[in-house]
């Protein structure tokens, strides 16, 4: 069993970063990939970012490509989306999620555990 929790969530103006945390718990924690994932009202929850249980490997959404990074400390149990230049499209509830095959998968199916999720606004 996994435990996640995410933070760092708020309200942003468009070009603002923000830093979003999840803190991961559990005997089997470090071993799992981790992704991110986010859902606009009214919308699917869609894919934005996963990382591989070492950190070796990412892999990103086109839309977020080369304006959020994906890092891990394994240390801490932590997961972290850096998320630059915002965009008013970004503004979403996001979520934190491990899966065993992250970050070669991208479904919301292939994940096993999830956390609550964080509120991210940026407005325009």
């Amino acid at each position: 069993q996994v435990q996640l929790v995410e933070s760092g969530g708020g309200l942003v103006q468009a070009g603002d970063s923000l830093r979003l945390s999840c803190a991961a718990s559990g005997r089997t924690a470090s071993s799992y990939g981790m992704g991110w994932f986010r859902q606009a009202p009214g919308t699917e929850r869609e894919f934005v970012a996963a990382i591989s249980w070492s950190g070796g490997r990412t892999s990103y959404a086109d839309s977020v490509k080369g304006r959020f990074t994906i890092s891990r400390d394994n240390a801490q149990n932590t997961v972290y989306l850096q998320m630059n230049s915002l965009k008013p499209e970004d503004t979403a509830v996001y979520y934190c999620a491990a899966g065993r095959l992250a970050p070669m998968v991208r479904l919301r199916r292939d994940y096993d555990y999830w956390g609550q999720g964080t509120q991210v606004t940026v407005s325009s």
